[in-house]
């Protein structure tokens, strides 16, 4: 994970080369079929500047990567595709503004936002338009609960505790466990939640349970002393990565060194900046996406990623890659065409999305419910060497 910041100025330039028509027309994205209609207008949403960065750059540039293939290769049912990425720098309010800009702009799909709070608050405004929406990374359940147009492609919250709590159950990781989490977001609380929950019926105890807030996310030395004093031998952090770090760092300078397990929010961790990389060895984290992963699907985005950004993808990027491709799933077998309206096109995508199977980078025969939920295996990743690995 990796961070490498494209000015929306370049991202525009980019996009009009590679793009056929971007930004030739600012019409908004209405039920009418006018000039507009020419091609499908795929908006994108997430922080490409501030704390968040690393995952919203990585979004931006693994759906763009997609388009253009996709463009390259014909297009979707025949119509290229124009792609416009809005920055909401994590701030809700922000996001929501970005969501009105690119109807302004002429939106007819959606993919984003990238973090759950943003993606919560800007699906209220999609739904309200029966705007279809793909989330790549939106996890929490708020997103997509009573959200009949929004899909995701990461797991839900409550299956990354589920998930987080029987991996580390089934292979011994520990037998006194702590918890830190950030209990005013809902990201983290609801992760949070579920591991609870599912920690109850496995062969280790939480022996430490304790939160911050987005008030007060510097100094974990008191969080971290409780997990000591409890005899911690693992501390689970579902949160982001900016946290992570500081928390890494503040034990190491405790002496307290247990295993650090996380969740796709910890995808990020190795591009903080001043960050000393060495801290993060040995955590691991669940996942869907593993760069180093040997299959030829993943190679050749890996390959094209690096080519395109000089970085490395992460889980972000191959989700938002997914997102653009799943689009194309579903648009190809609804017979989806921009002259249906944004109205249209989201009943043809919401009915389409329960048909189809997609094989993707973040997993082998996605499918998705009715509600939005989408099913796949998460993957096991371990920070060896200053880079993630795949645990087998």
């Amino acid at each position: 994970m990796m961070k490498k910041l494209i000015s929306l100025t370049l991202a525009a330039a980019m996009t009009m080369s590679l793009l056929a028509g971007c930004g030739s027309n600012s019409s908004a994205g209405t039920d009418s079929a006018d000039a507009s209609a020419e091609t499908f207008k795929i908006g994108g949403i997430g922080p490409i500047t501030g704390a968040g960065a690393v995952y919203g750059i990585a979004v931006k540039n693994g759906a763009e990567l997609a388009i253009k293939e996709i463009n390259e290769a014909g297009g979707i049912n025949g119509y290229q595709i124009e792609y416009n990425f809005q920055d909401d720098e994590l701030d809700n309010e922000k996001s929501v503004n970005a969501y009105n800009t690119l109807k302004d702009w002429g939106m007819n799909m959606l993919v984003g936002s990238v973090t759950s709070g943003c993606c919560v608050a800007v699906a209220a405004e999609s739904k309200n338009d029966n705007m279809f929406q793909i989330t790549p990374s939106g996890s929490s359940v708020d997103c997509i609960e009573g959200n009949d147009n929004v899909f995701q492609v990461c797991f839900t919250d409550p299956n990354q505790g589920v998930g987080a709590a029987d991996y580390i159950g089934g292979n011994n990781l520990a037998s006194k466990v702590a918890v830190i989490y950030d209990s005013s977001d809902v990201y983290s609380s609801g992760i949070y939640a579920k591991f609870k929950e599912e920690a109850a019926t496995q062969n280790f105890e939480i022996v430490s349970e304790e939160a911050f807030t987005a008030d007060n996310k510097t100094d974990f030395s008191v969080q971290l002393a409780k997990a000591q004093e409890a005899g911690a031998e693992l501390v689970f952090l579902p949160i982001y990565y900016t946290e992570a770090s500081l928390i890494l760092k503040q034990a190491d300078s405790m002496g307290y060194a247990p295993k650090f397990f996380g969740c796709d929010g910890l995808d990020g961790i190795l591009g903080v900046e001043n960050f000393d990389t060495s801290l993060a060895e040995g955590v691991m984290l669940l996942t869907p996406f593993a760069a180093d992963a040997q299959d030829d699907l993943t190679k050749k985005f890996v390959s094209a990623y690096e080519t395109a950004y000089n970085d490395t993808p992460n889980q972000f990027a191959a989700d938002a890659y997914d997102a653009v491709y799943a689009i194309k799933a579903a648009a190809e077998k609804g017979d989806v065409a921009p002259s249906d309206g944004v109205s249209g096109i989201c009943d043809k995508m919401k009915a389409a999305m329960q048909e189809i199977t997609v094989d993707g980078l973040t997993g082998a025969g996605m499918n998705w419910a009715a509600d939005g939920t989408v099913n796949k295996a998460p993957k096991a990743m371990e920070i060896k060497n200053g880079a993630y690995a795949l645990v087998q």
